[in-house]
């Protein structure tokens, strides 16, 4: 059996302000924008730059329920992990660009690592691996 992740959803307020942070400011490729008047919503698809299979589904919120856990999918841990081959270009980029880091980069015996927060507040770990 051969498997792998394909998408994971990200609930979000607003298509056009997701795809403006994660295309804009995070540098992701916009992968599918396409409307779907059956069900009355956009199919949004952004990936990282630079290889993996792995893309995010921006779904936009459809009901308070859903409205409720916009920027908090997690509960406040970190939700997403977005892998770099090079922390220190990335993380200044993204300063540059006005990215709240809500913890400052560390090394670990892992990796560097610091924690951003996207237009919502859910965190992801910008992370470089230790070469092993």
């Amino acid at each position: 059996m051969k498997q792998s992740l394909a998408l994971i959803t990200l609930v979000v307020s607003d298509y056009d302000d997701a795809i403006a942070f994660y295309r804009d400011v995070l540098g992701f490729d916009l992968i599918d924008d396409t409307y779907q008047p059956e069900q009355d919503k956009r199919w949004v698809v952004v990936k990282p730059k630079g290889g993996g299979d792995a893309s995010i589904l921006l779904a936009k919120a459809s009901n308070t329920e859903q409205s409720d856990r916009v920027g908090d999918q997690t509960g406040g841990r970190v939700a997403l992990f977005l892998q770099t081959d090079n922390f220190e270009r990335d993380y200044a980029a993204y300063q540059s660009k006005g990215v709240k880091f809500v913890r400052a980069p560390k090394t670990e015996p892992y990796g560097t690592v610091a924690v951003f927060a996207d237009l919502y507040g859910n965190l992801w770990d910008l992370i470089e691996f230790s070469k092993a």
